[in-house]
C-alpha cells in the first residue's frame, strides 16, 4: 500500500478493517512505521545517485531492451536522466510518426519531468520515453532529444507537439530536422486567457474568435481577415503579435498538408496527466518516483491489452441493415475506433452530391449547393483519388468526398494505399530491434492473467486470418499440434527442475570442476573467477 502512495496510518487502519481488530493484527503501527522506514533506508543505502543508478542496472538485467541515459555536469553530477524500456522502443517503432512532448513541474520544483507520447491504433496514449531534467535550457532539451533519436535507433517523427518555448524550439529544430514542429493549442489557448485577463479587455468574443482562428478556417486569406479583426479588439497587441509570427505551427488553414493524426495538443489523455499529477503531490524520493512511474505505465499498457482482448470477442457495428461491400472490407481492416470513424465517413459520402468538372476524372464534392464543395481528382485504373481537404494526408483515413468519387468508379473495397497500418489491426506485427540490433520482445513481464490474455488476442486474430481459407486452416491445425507437443516438453523440462537446490549446484560445480581439470591439467591451479565464471556469489 505504501508502494501505492497509501499513507502509513491509513495503509495500517485499513489492514486492522481486513483482519476484523487489532488483535488480530500481527504487527503495530509503530512497527510498520519502522518496517518502512528500514525499507527507504536501504532503499538509499547508496544515497540518491547510487540508488537510482541500481534501479537502472536492475531495470537492464531484467529487460535486456532497458536503455538510460545520463549527462554530466562540469562537477561531474548528475544533470539530465533519460530512459526508455523496450515496450517503448517498440510503441515508439509502430506508431512514433507524431510525438507529443510535454513538460511537468515536480513536487519540490527541483527538476522538471519529460514524457514523450503518441497515439497507437486504438487512438489512446502510449509512452515513448521519460526525462528528469535539471534545466529547460537549449542544452538540456537538445541533449534530450538527442538521447531519445539514439534510444529509436535515429527514427524521426513526421510530426512533434511541444509547448510554446524558445529553448524547446531552437532544440527541436536542430534535433528533429525531418519533423514538423507543431504548438500545443492547449498551452496557447491558456496563454491567450492569461493575456486577455490582464488586458481587462470587456469584449469577451474575442475568446470565441481566437479558437475559430485556430480550428475553423482551411482559407489563408480568410484567416487573415479574421485574425486582423480579432487584433483592433485588443488593446496590448504584443502577445498577439508575438503568437502571429508562428501561426504556421497553431492554425488549422497552414496545417492542410502535416500528417498529425488529429492531434494539436500535448495534453492527450487527462487520466494520463492526472496519474502523472499524482506523482508529483507526493513527497517522493527519485527511486519511488521512477517505481510509481513505471506502474503508471504499465497501467496504460494493461488497459490497451484488455482493450484489444474485449474488442476482438465482438465484431465491430455496422449500422446499416444492409451494409456495403466497403464497410464490410473495413470493418475487418480497422480497429473498432476507427472504423466508427471510417464508417461515419462513408454515410457522409451517400449524402454528398458531385459534380463533373472539365477536365477529365475531376469531380466537385460537396452539399446540393456546393457552396463548400472539395475538389476531387481520380484514376480508375490506379484506384487513386486526391481530395482538395487532405485528409488522408493529415489523418489517414480517407474523408466523405474521396470515398464519394471511389463509390462513382465502381471501386467497393479500400485500394490498399489507403489503408495506413498503424491504424489496422495489425499494426503491431513484425519484428523490432533496439539500437543495438536485438531483437525485443513484447510485454515481457507480465502475470499468467495478462499472459493468457496477450497470447489469446494474437491466437484470435490468426483463426481469424487462417479460417478463411481450408488450406490455411489445415496448415494451423498441424501447426499447433506439432506446437502443442513443444509446449508439453518445455513444461516437462521446467518442472523437472524441482530437487534440492544444494544437489543441482553441487553437480554444476562438479561438472565445471571436470571441464576445468581436462583443459588445465593441475586442480589446484584452477582459479575461484575460473571455477564460478564470476556469476555466483557465496552470502
Amino acid at each position: 500500500m505504501h508502494d501505492v502512495g497509501i499513507g502509513t496510518k491509513v495503509a495500517h487502519e485499513l489492514a486492522i478493517h481486513h483482519v476484523g481488530r487489532s488483535p488480530n493484527l500481527s504487527h503495530t503501527l509503530q512497527d510498520q512505521k519502522n518496517y518502512l522506514l528500514t525499507k527507504r533506508q536501504r532503499e538509499m543505502a547508496y544515497g540518491q545517485a547510487g540508488s537510482m543508478l541500481k534501479y537502472f542496472q536492475d531495470k537492464i538485467a531484467e529487460i535486456p531492451s532497458f536503455q538510460y541515459a545520463l549527462q554530466m555536469d562540469c562537477e561531474e553530477q548528475i544533470a539530465n536522466i533519460f530512459w526508455v524500456d523496450g515496450k517503448m522502443i517498440m510503441d515508439y517503432a509502430h506508431f512514433g510518426d507524431v510525438v507529443s512532448f510535454d513538460t511537468f513541474g515536480t513536487n519540490n520544483g527541483s527538476r522538471p519531468f519529460g514524457v514523450f507520447v503518441g497515439f497507437n491504433h486504438f487512438r489512446e496514449t502510449v509512452i515513448f520515453g521519460a526525462a528528469l531534467m535539471y534545466d529547460e535550457t537549449f542544452k538540456s532539451f537538445k541533449w534530450l532529444f538527442e538521447a531519445f533519436l539514439k534510444a529509436h535507433s535515429g527514427q524521426q517523427p513526421k510530426t512533434i507537439y511541444t509547448d510554446q518555448d524558445f529553448a524547446m524550439e531552437k532544440a527541436v529544430a536542430e534535433v528533429f530536422s525531418e519533423a514538423w514542429h507543431g504548438l500545443c493549442t492547449s498551452h496557447i489557448m491558456q496563454n491567450f486567457v492569461k493575456h486577455l485577463h490582464e488586458d481587462k479587455n470587456e469584449d469577451t468574443s474575442i475568446l470565441s474568435d481566437f479558437r475559430a482562428c485556430m480550428f475553423e478556417y482551411e482559407d489563408i486569406a480568410k484567416f487573415e481577415h479574421k485574425f486582423d479583426i480579432m487584433r483592433k479588439k485588443v488593446n496590448k497587441q504584443t502577445w498577439l503579435d508575438s503568437i502571429y509570427k508562428l501561426k504556421e505551427k497553431w492554425a488549422e488553414c497552414y496545417m492542410n498538408d502535416v500528417f498529425t493524426l488529429g492531434m494539436r495538443s500535448t495534453q492527450l489523455n487527462k487520466s494520463l496527466n492526472n496519474d502523472l499529477k499524482v506523482l508529483f503531490e507526493t513527497d517522493f524520493d527519485i527511486v519511488q518516483f521512477l517505481k510509481h512511474f513505471e506502474m503508471v505505465v504499465q497501467g496504460k499498457r494493461n488497459n490497451e491489452l484488455n482493450l484489444e482482448f474485449d474488442s476482438r470477442k465482438k465484431l465491430p457495428e455496422i449500422y446499416m441493415r444492409r451494409p456495403p461491400p466497403m464497410l464490410v472490407h473495413a470493418s475487418k481492416l480497422y480497429t473498432p475506433i476507427i472504423f466508427e470513424a471510417f464508417q461515419g465517413e462513408y454515410e457522409r459520402s451517400l449524402a454528398a452530391c458531385t459534380k463533373a468538372l472539365d477536365s477529365n476524372n475531376e469531380y466537385l464534392v460537396g452539399d446540393f449547393t456546393f457552396e463548400e464543395g472539395y475538389k476531387v481528382t481520380a484514376d480508375p485504373l490506379k484506384q487513386t483519388v486526391l481530395c482538395s481537404c487532405r485528409q488522408f494526408d493529415r489523418i489517414g483515413i480517407l474523408c466523405a468526398h474521396s470515398l464519394k468519387v471511389l463509390d462513382l468508379m465502381n471501386i467497393k473495397s479500400l485500394p490498399p494505399q489507403y489503408v495506413l497500418k498503424r491504424w489496422t489491426w495489425e499494426a503491431r506485427t513484425g519484428t523490432i530491434q533496439d539500437n543495438q540490433e536485438r531483437n525485443i520482445i513484447e510485454n515481457q513481464i507480465m502475470d499468467a492473467t495478462l499472459r493468457y490474455r496477450y497470447m489469446s488476442h494474437k491466437f484470435l486474430n490468426l483463426a481469424h486470418r487462417a479460417a478463411q481459407f481450408p488450406e490455411c486452416t489445415m496448415l494451423v491445425d498441424n501447426t499447433l499440434d506439432i506446437l502443442g507437443k513443444e509446449i508439453e516438453d518445455k513444461i516437462n523440462e521446467c518442472t523437472s527442475i524441482s530437487g534440492d537446490p544444494l544437489d543441482i549446484l553441487g553437480k554444476e560445480i562438479e561438472d565445471k570442476i571436470n571441464t576445468c581439470t581436462s583443459t588445465s591439467g593441475d586442480p589446484h591451479t584452477i582459479r575461484m573467477d575460473d571455477l564460478f565464471g564470476g556469476e555466483l556469489v557465496f552470502r
